[in-house]
């Protein structure tokens, strides 16, 4: 019974299934507690890294506000206009007034300062904004006390009455600092920068490790620095934090059992610019809750999906089998090369009710296509090689027009009135020619008419440093040839010509030997390097990078447009030949068969 596809599909499906689920059951729920733990752990230390460096950025602005007018000569002049007895009080009450404004520009500086402030033994306050205050009351204040006692630098945040200017009384978190000296115990004004306590509470209020997680930011004694509404860390998490600080470890993550009894994930990070500390406290258990729900879910899956597949598996294989069995056997008829019989061996659509009537549809209309791309094989080559050769066509026009443009702004720049109008006249005729775009073919009198009205326009240009001429030979007058294969071989002769010399000489030869006509174009020019030269000879490189050939805009363009176009027409006729002089000089021959009028179309490019 296993010979039969219907069978074996649903005995794999069953297989399947069991084993799958049964394994990934298994390796779930053995595995899940660690990948979760894990997950949980890189997760909440990547926003405590992302939450420090915006902790480190502040601490930043807040240093560099301090150190601004620590270094300043303004706050150096105030000190000694201050401390200058000889000078009258209201030259001391500009310096403050001088110094205020020097503490509102370093204030508006940075985004983060609230305010900066003086605060001088004698009881004088200097503030931003033209503050400035005699009220010794902040002398008994237990910052101001605790810095001269034991230096502390850093206060947590707090409400300051004395500077509501642009807090308007909010907490804030401060930095003490001497002025004058280095040492808080002699200093006689104390620098206070405070940042608002938002600063630091809005990016914190957007990182959550858990529904009720709190994080806290500490500073060097463990104490918290932000007013937060928030559960004590507890005397077990206490003693954890003094551990951790005095371990080399910069951050990572701790389970503890907290004061109720419960167990808790401990995550913190060091920050090492000042000795704070960022530790996050969320329960443990409401980061597994998840788990228990994911648990119950994948087993009533899992029991589901086995017996819908059981049901699918059934159904499916007799709708697959069936008309499968019939298109392979049309398939080896195919492979035979007998699309009839193949056709006839094909299940009719009506028949088949599932995506394999899409198959099969698909299968006989490919026999149809093929039938047809057989017969149309050799029409759709000649279309596609016309459409390339009009391409091409159309890229040449542009060129012609641009180039002679600009040779017509030059002349009207240096006033050249007549030789203006006789360029424009030229120009008027070239592209009068030029429009006729439809001409695949044209007669050899058209094109040299074309290439002297373009000769003309040179001569005009360079005058005496130009010698150009043209010599035909052998019965031209019927001759037909492709549109646009003189000109651009002209320009790059002339072109290169003038690198390396003062005088450019370009020699045009047109003969017809028998059925062959030559086109000879030689000028003085540097030559062509070798590689260039191989790759322009080589028919396959040529005529199989058409699309690189339009899109180029390199030195070899206009030569490679006209060998693409030549190749795209002529066929195997055409023939190129490109040598050096053993001076200087580049010839380039080429070599196209005779067309006359009435036989444009008989020509055999094999």
């Amino acid at each position: 019974m296993f010979f039969s596809l219907k069978s074996r599909l649903i005995a794999l499906i069953i297989v399947l299934f069991v084993l799958s689920f049964g394994t990934l059951s298994f390796l779930l729920f053995a595995e899940s507690r660690a990948v979760i733990r894990s997950y949980i752990e890189s997760s909440a230390l990547e926003k405590m890294e992302e939450y420090g460096s915006y902790i480190d950025m502040v601490q930043m602005q807040i240093y560099d506000a301090a150190s601004l007018v620590f270094n300043s000569d303004m706050a150096k002049s105030w000190d000694n206009a201050l401390s200058d007895p000889q000078l009258s009080e209201g030259e001391k009450m500009l310096a403050n007034l001088a110094m205020s404004r020097f503490l509102t520009q370093a204030t508006n500086s940075y985004t983060s300062i609230s305010d900066v402030s003086i605060y001088r033994l004698n009881g004088l306050r200097i503030g931003a904004e033209n503050q400035v205050t005699n009220d010794p009351a902040f002398l008994q204040e237990s910052w101001y006390t605790n810095f001269f006692a034991s230096g502390d630098r850093w206060l947590s945040a707090h409400t300051d009455e004395h500077e509501r200017v642009r807090d308007h009384g909010n907490p804030v978190v401060s930095l003490l600092m001497p002025i004058g000296t280095f040492h808080h115990a002699t200093a006689r004004n104390v620098m206070k920068v405070n940042v608002s306590e938002s600063y630091f509470l809005e990016p914190l209020s957007r990182i959550h490790l858990a529904k009720n997680s709190t994080i806290f930011l500490l500073n060097e004694q463990g104490q918290p620095i932000l007013s937060q509404k928030a559960h004590e860390l507890g005397t077990r998490a206490v003693s954890q934090i003094d551990l951790i600080r005095k371990s080399t470890p910069k951050s990572g993550v701790e389970y503890l059992s907290n004061d109720e009894g419960k167990r808790d994930i401990m995550v913190y990070k060091k920050l090492g610019r000042t000795g704070w500390m960022l530790v996050g406290l969320a329960p443990e258990k409401e980061m597994y809750s998840s788990l228990h729900k994911l648990q119950t879910t994948t087993l009533v899956v899992t029991i589901a999906v086995i017996f819908l597949s059981l049901c699918a598996a059934a159904w499916l294989s007799y709708g697959v089998t069936k008309p499968l069995t019939r298109l392979v056997l049309a398939m080896r008829q195919v492979q035979r090369g007998a699309f009839d019989q193949a056709e006839s061996l094909l299940p009719p659509d009506q028949n088949v009710k599932s995506e394999i009537s899409y198959v099969v549809s698909t299968f006989r209309y490919m026999i149809l296509r093929l039938r047809q791309h057989i017969q149309n094989e050799f029409e759709l080559k000649l279309l596609r090689q016309q459409a390339e050769y009009k391409a091409l066509l159309m890229q040449i026009n542009p060129h012609f027009m641009f180039n002679t443009l600009e040779l017509v702004s030059s002349l009207a720049m240096q006033r050249r009135t007549d030789d203006t109008v006789q360029v424009i006249e030229d120009l008027g005729k070239m592209m009068r020619y030029s429009m006729h775009t439809n001409d695949d073919l044209v007669s050899l009198a058209e094109e040299l008419a074309y290439v002297r009205h373009y000769i003309s326009i040179l001569q005009t240009r360079f005058g005496p440093k130009l010698e150009i001429s043209i010599e035909e030979s052998g019965g031209l007058d019927r001759l037909i040839i492709v549109k646009f294969i003189l000109q651009p071989l002209i320009e790059n002769a002339v072109k290169y010509s003038f690198q390396h010399q003062a005088t450019a000489q370009v020699h045009i030869r047109i003969i017809r030997l028998d059925q062959r006509l030559q086109i000879q174009i030689k000028d003085n020019g540097p030559g062509m390097p070798q590689e260039i030269i191989s790759r322009l000879q080589d028919p396959q490189a040529v005529t199989s990078q058409l699309e690189p050939i339009l899109r180029n805009s390199g030195w070899h363009i206009g030569l490679g447009n006209v060998i693409a176009r030549c190749r795209l027409h002529y066929g195997s006729l055409f023939a190129i030949h490109i040598t050096n002089g053993d001076a200087q000089g580049t010839c380039i021959e080429l070599i196209l068969p005779v067309q006359e009028d009435n036989h444009v179309q008989r020509i055999d490019r094999r």
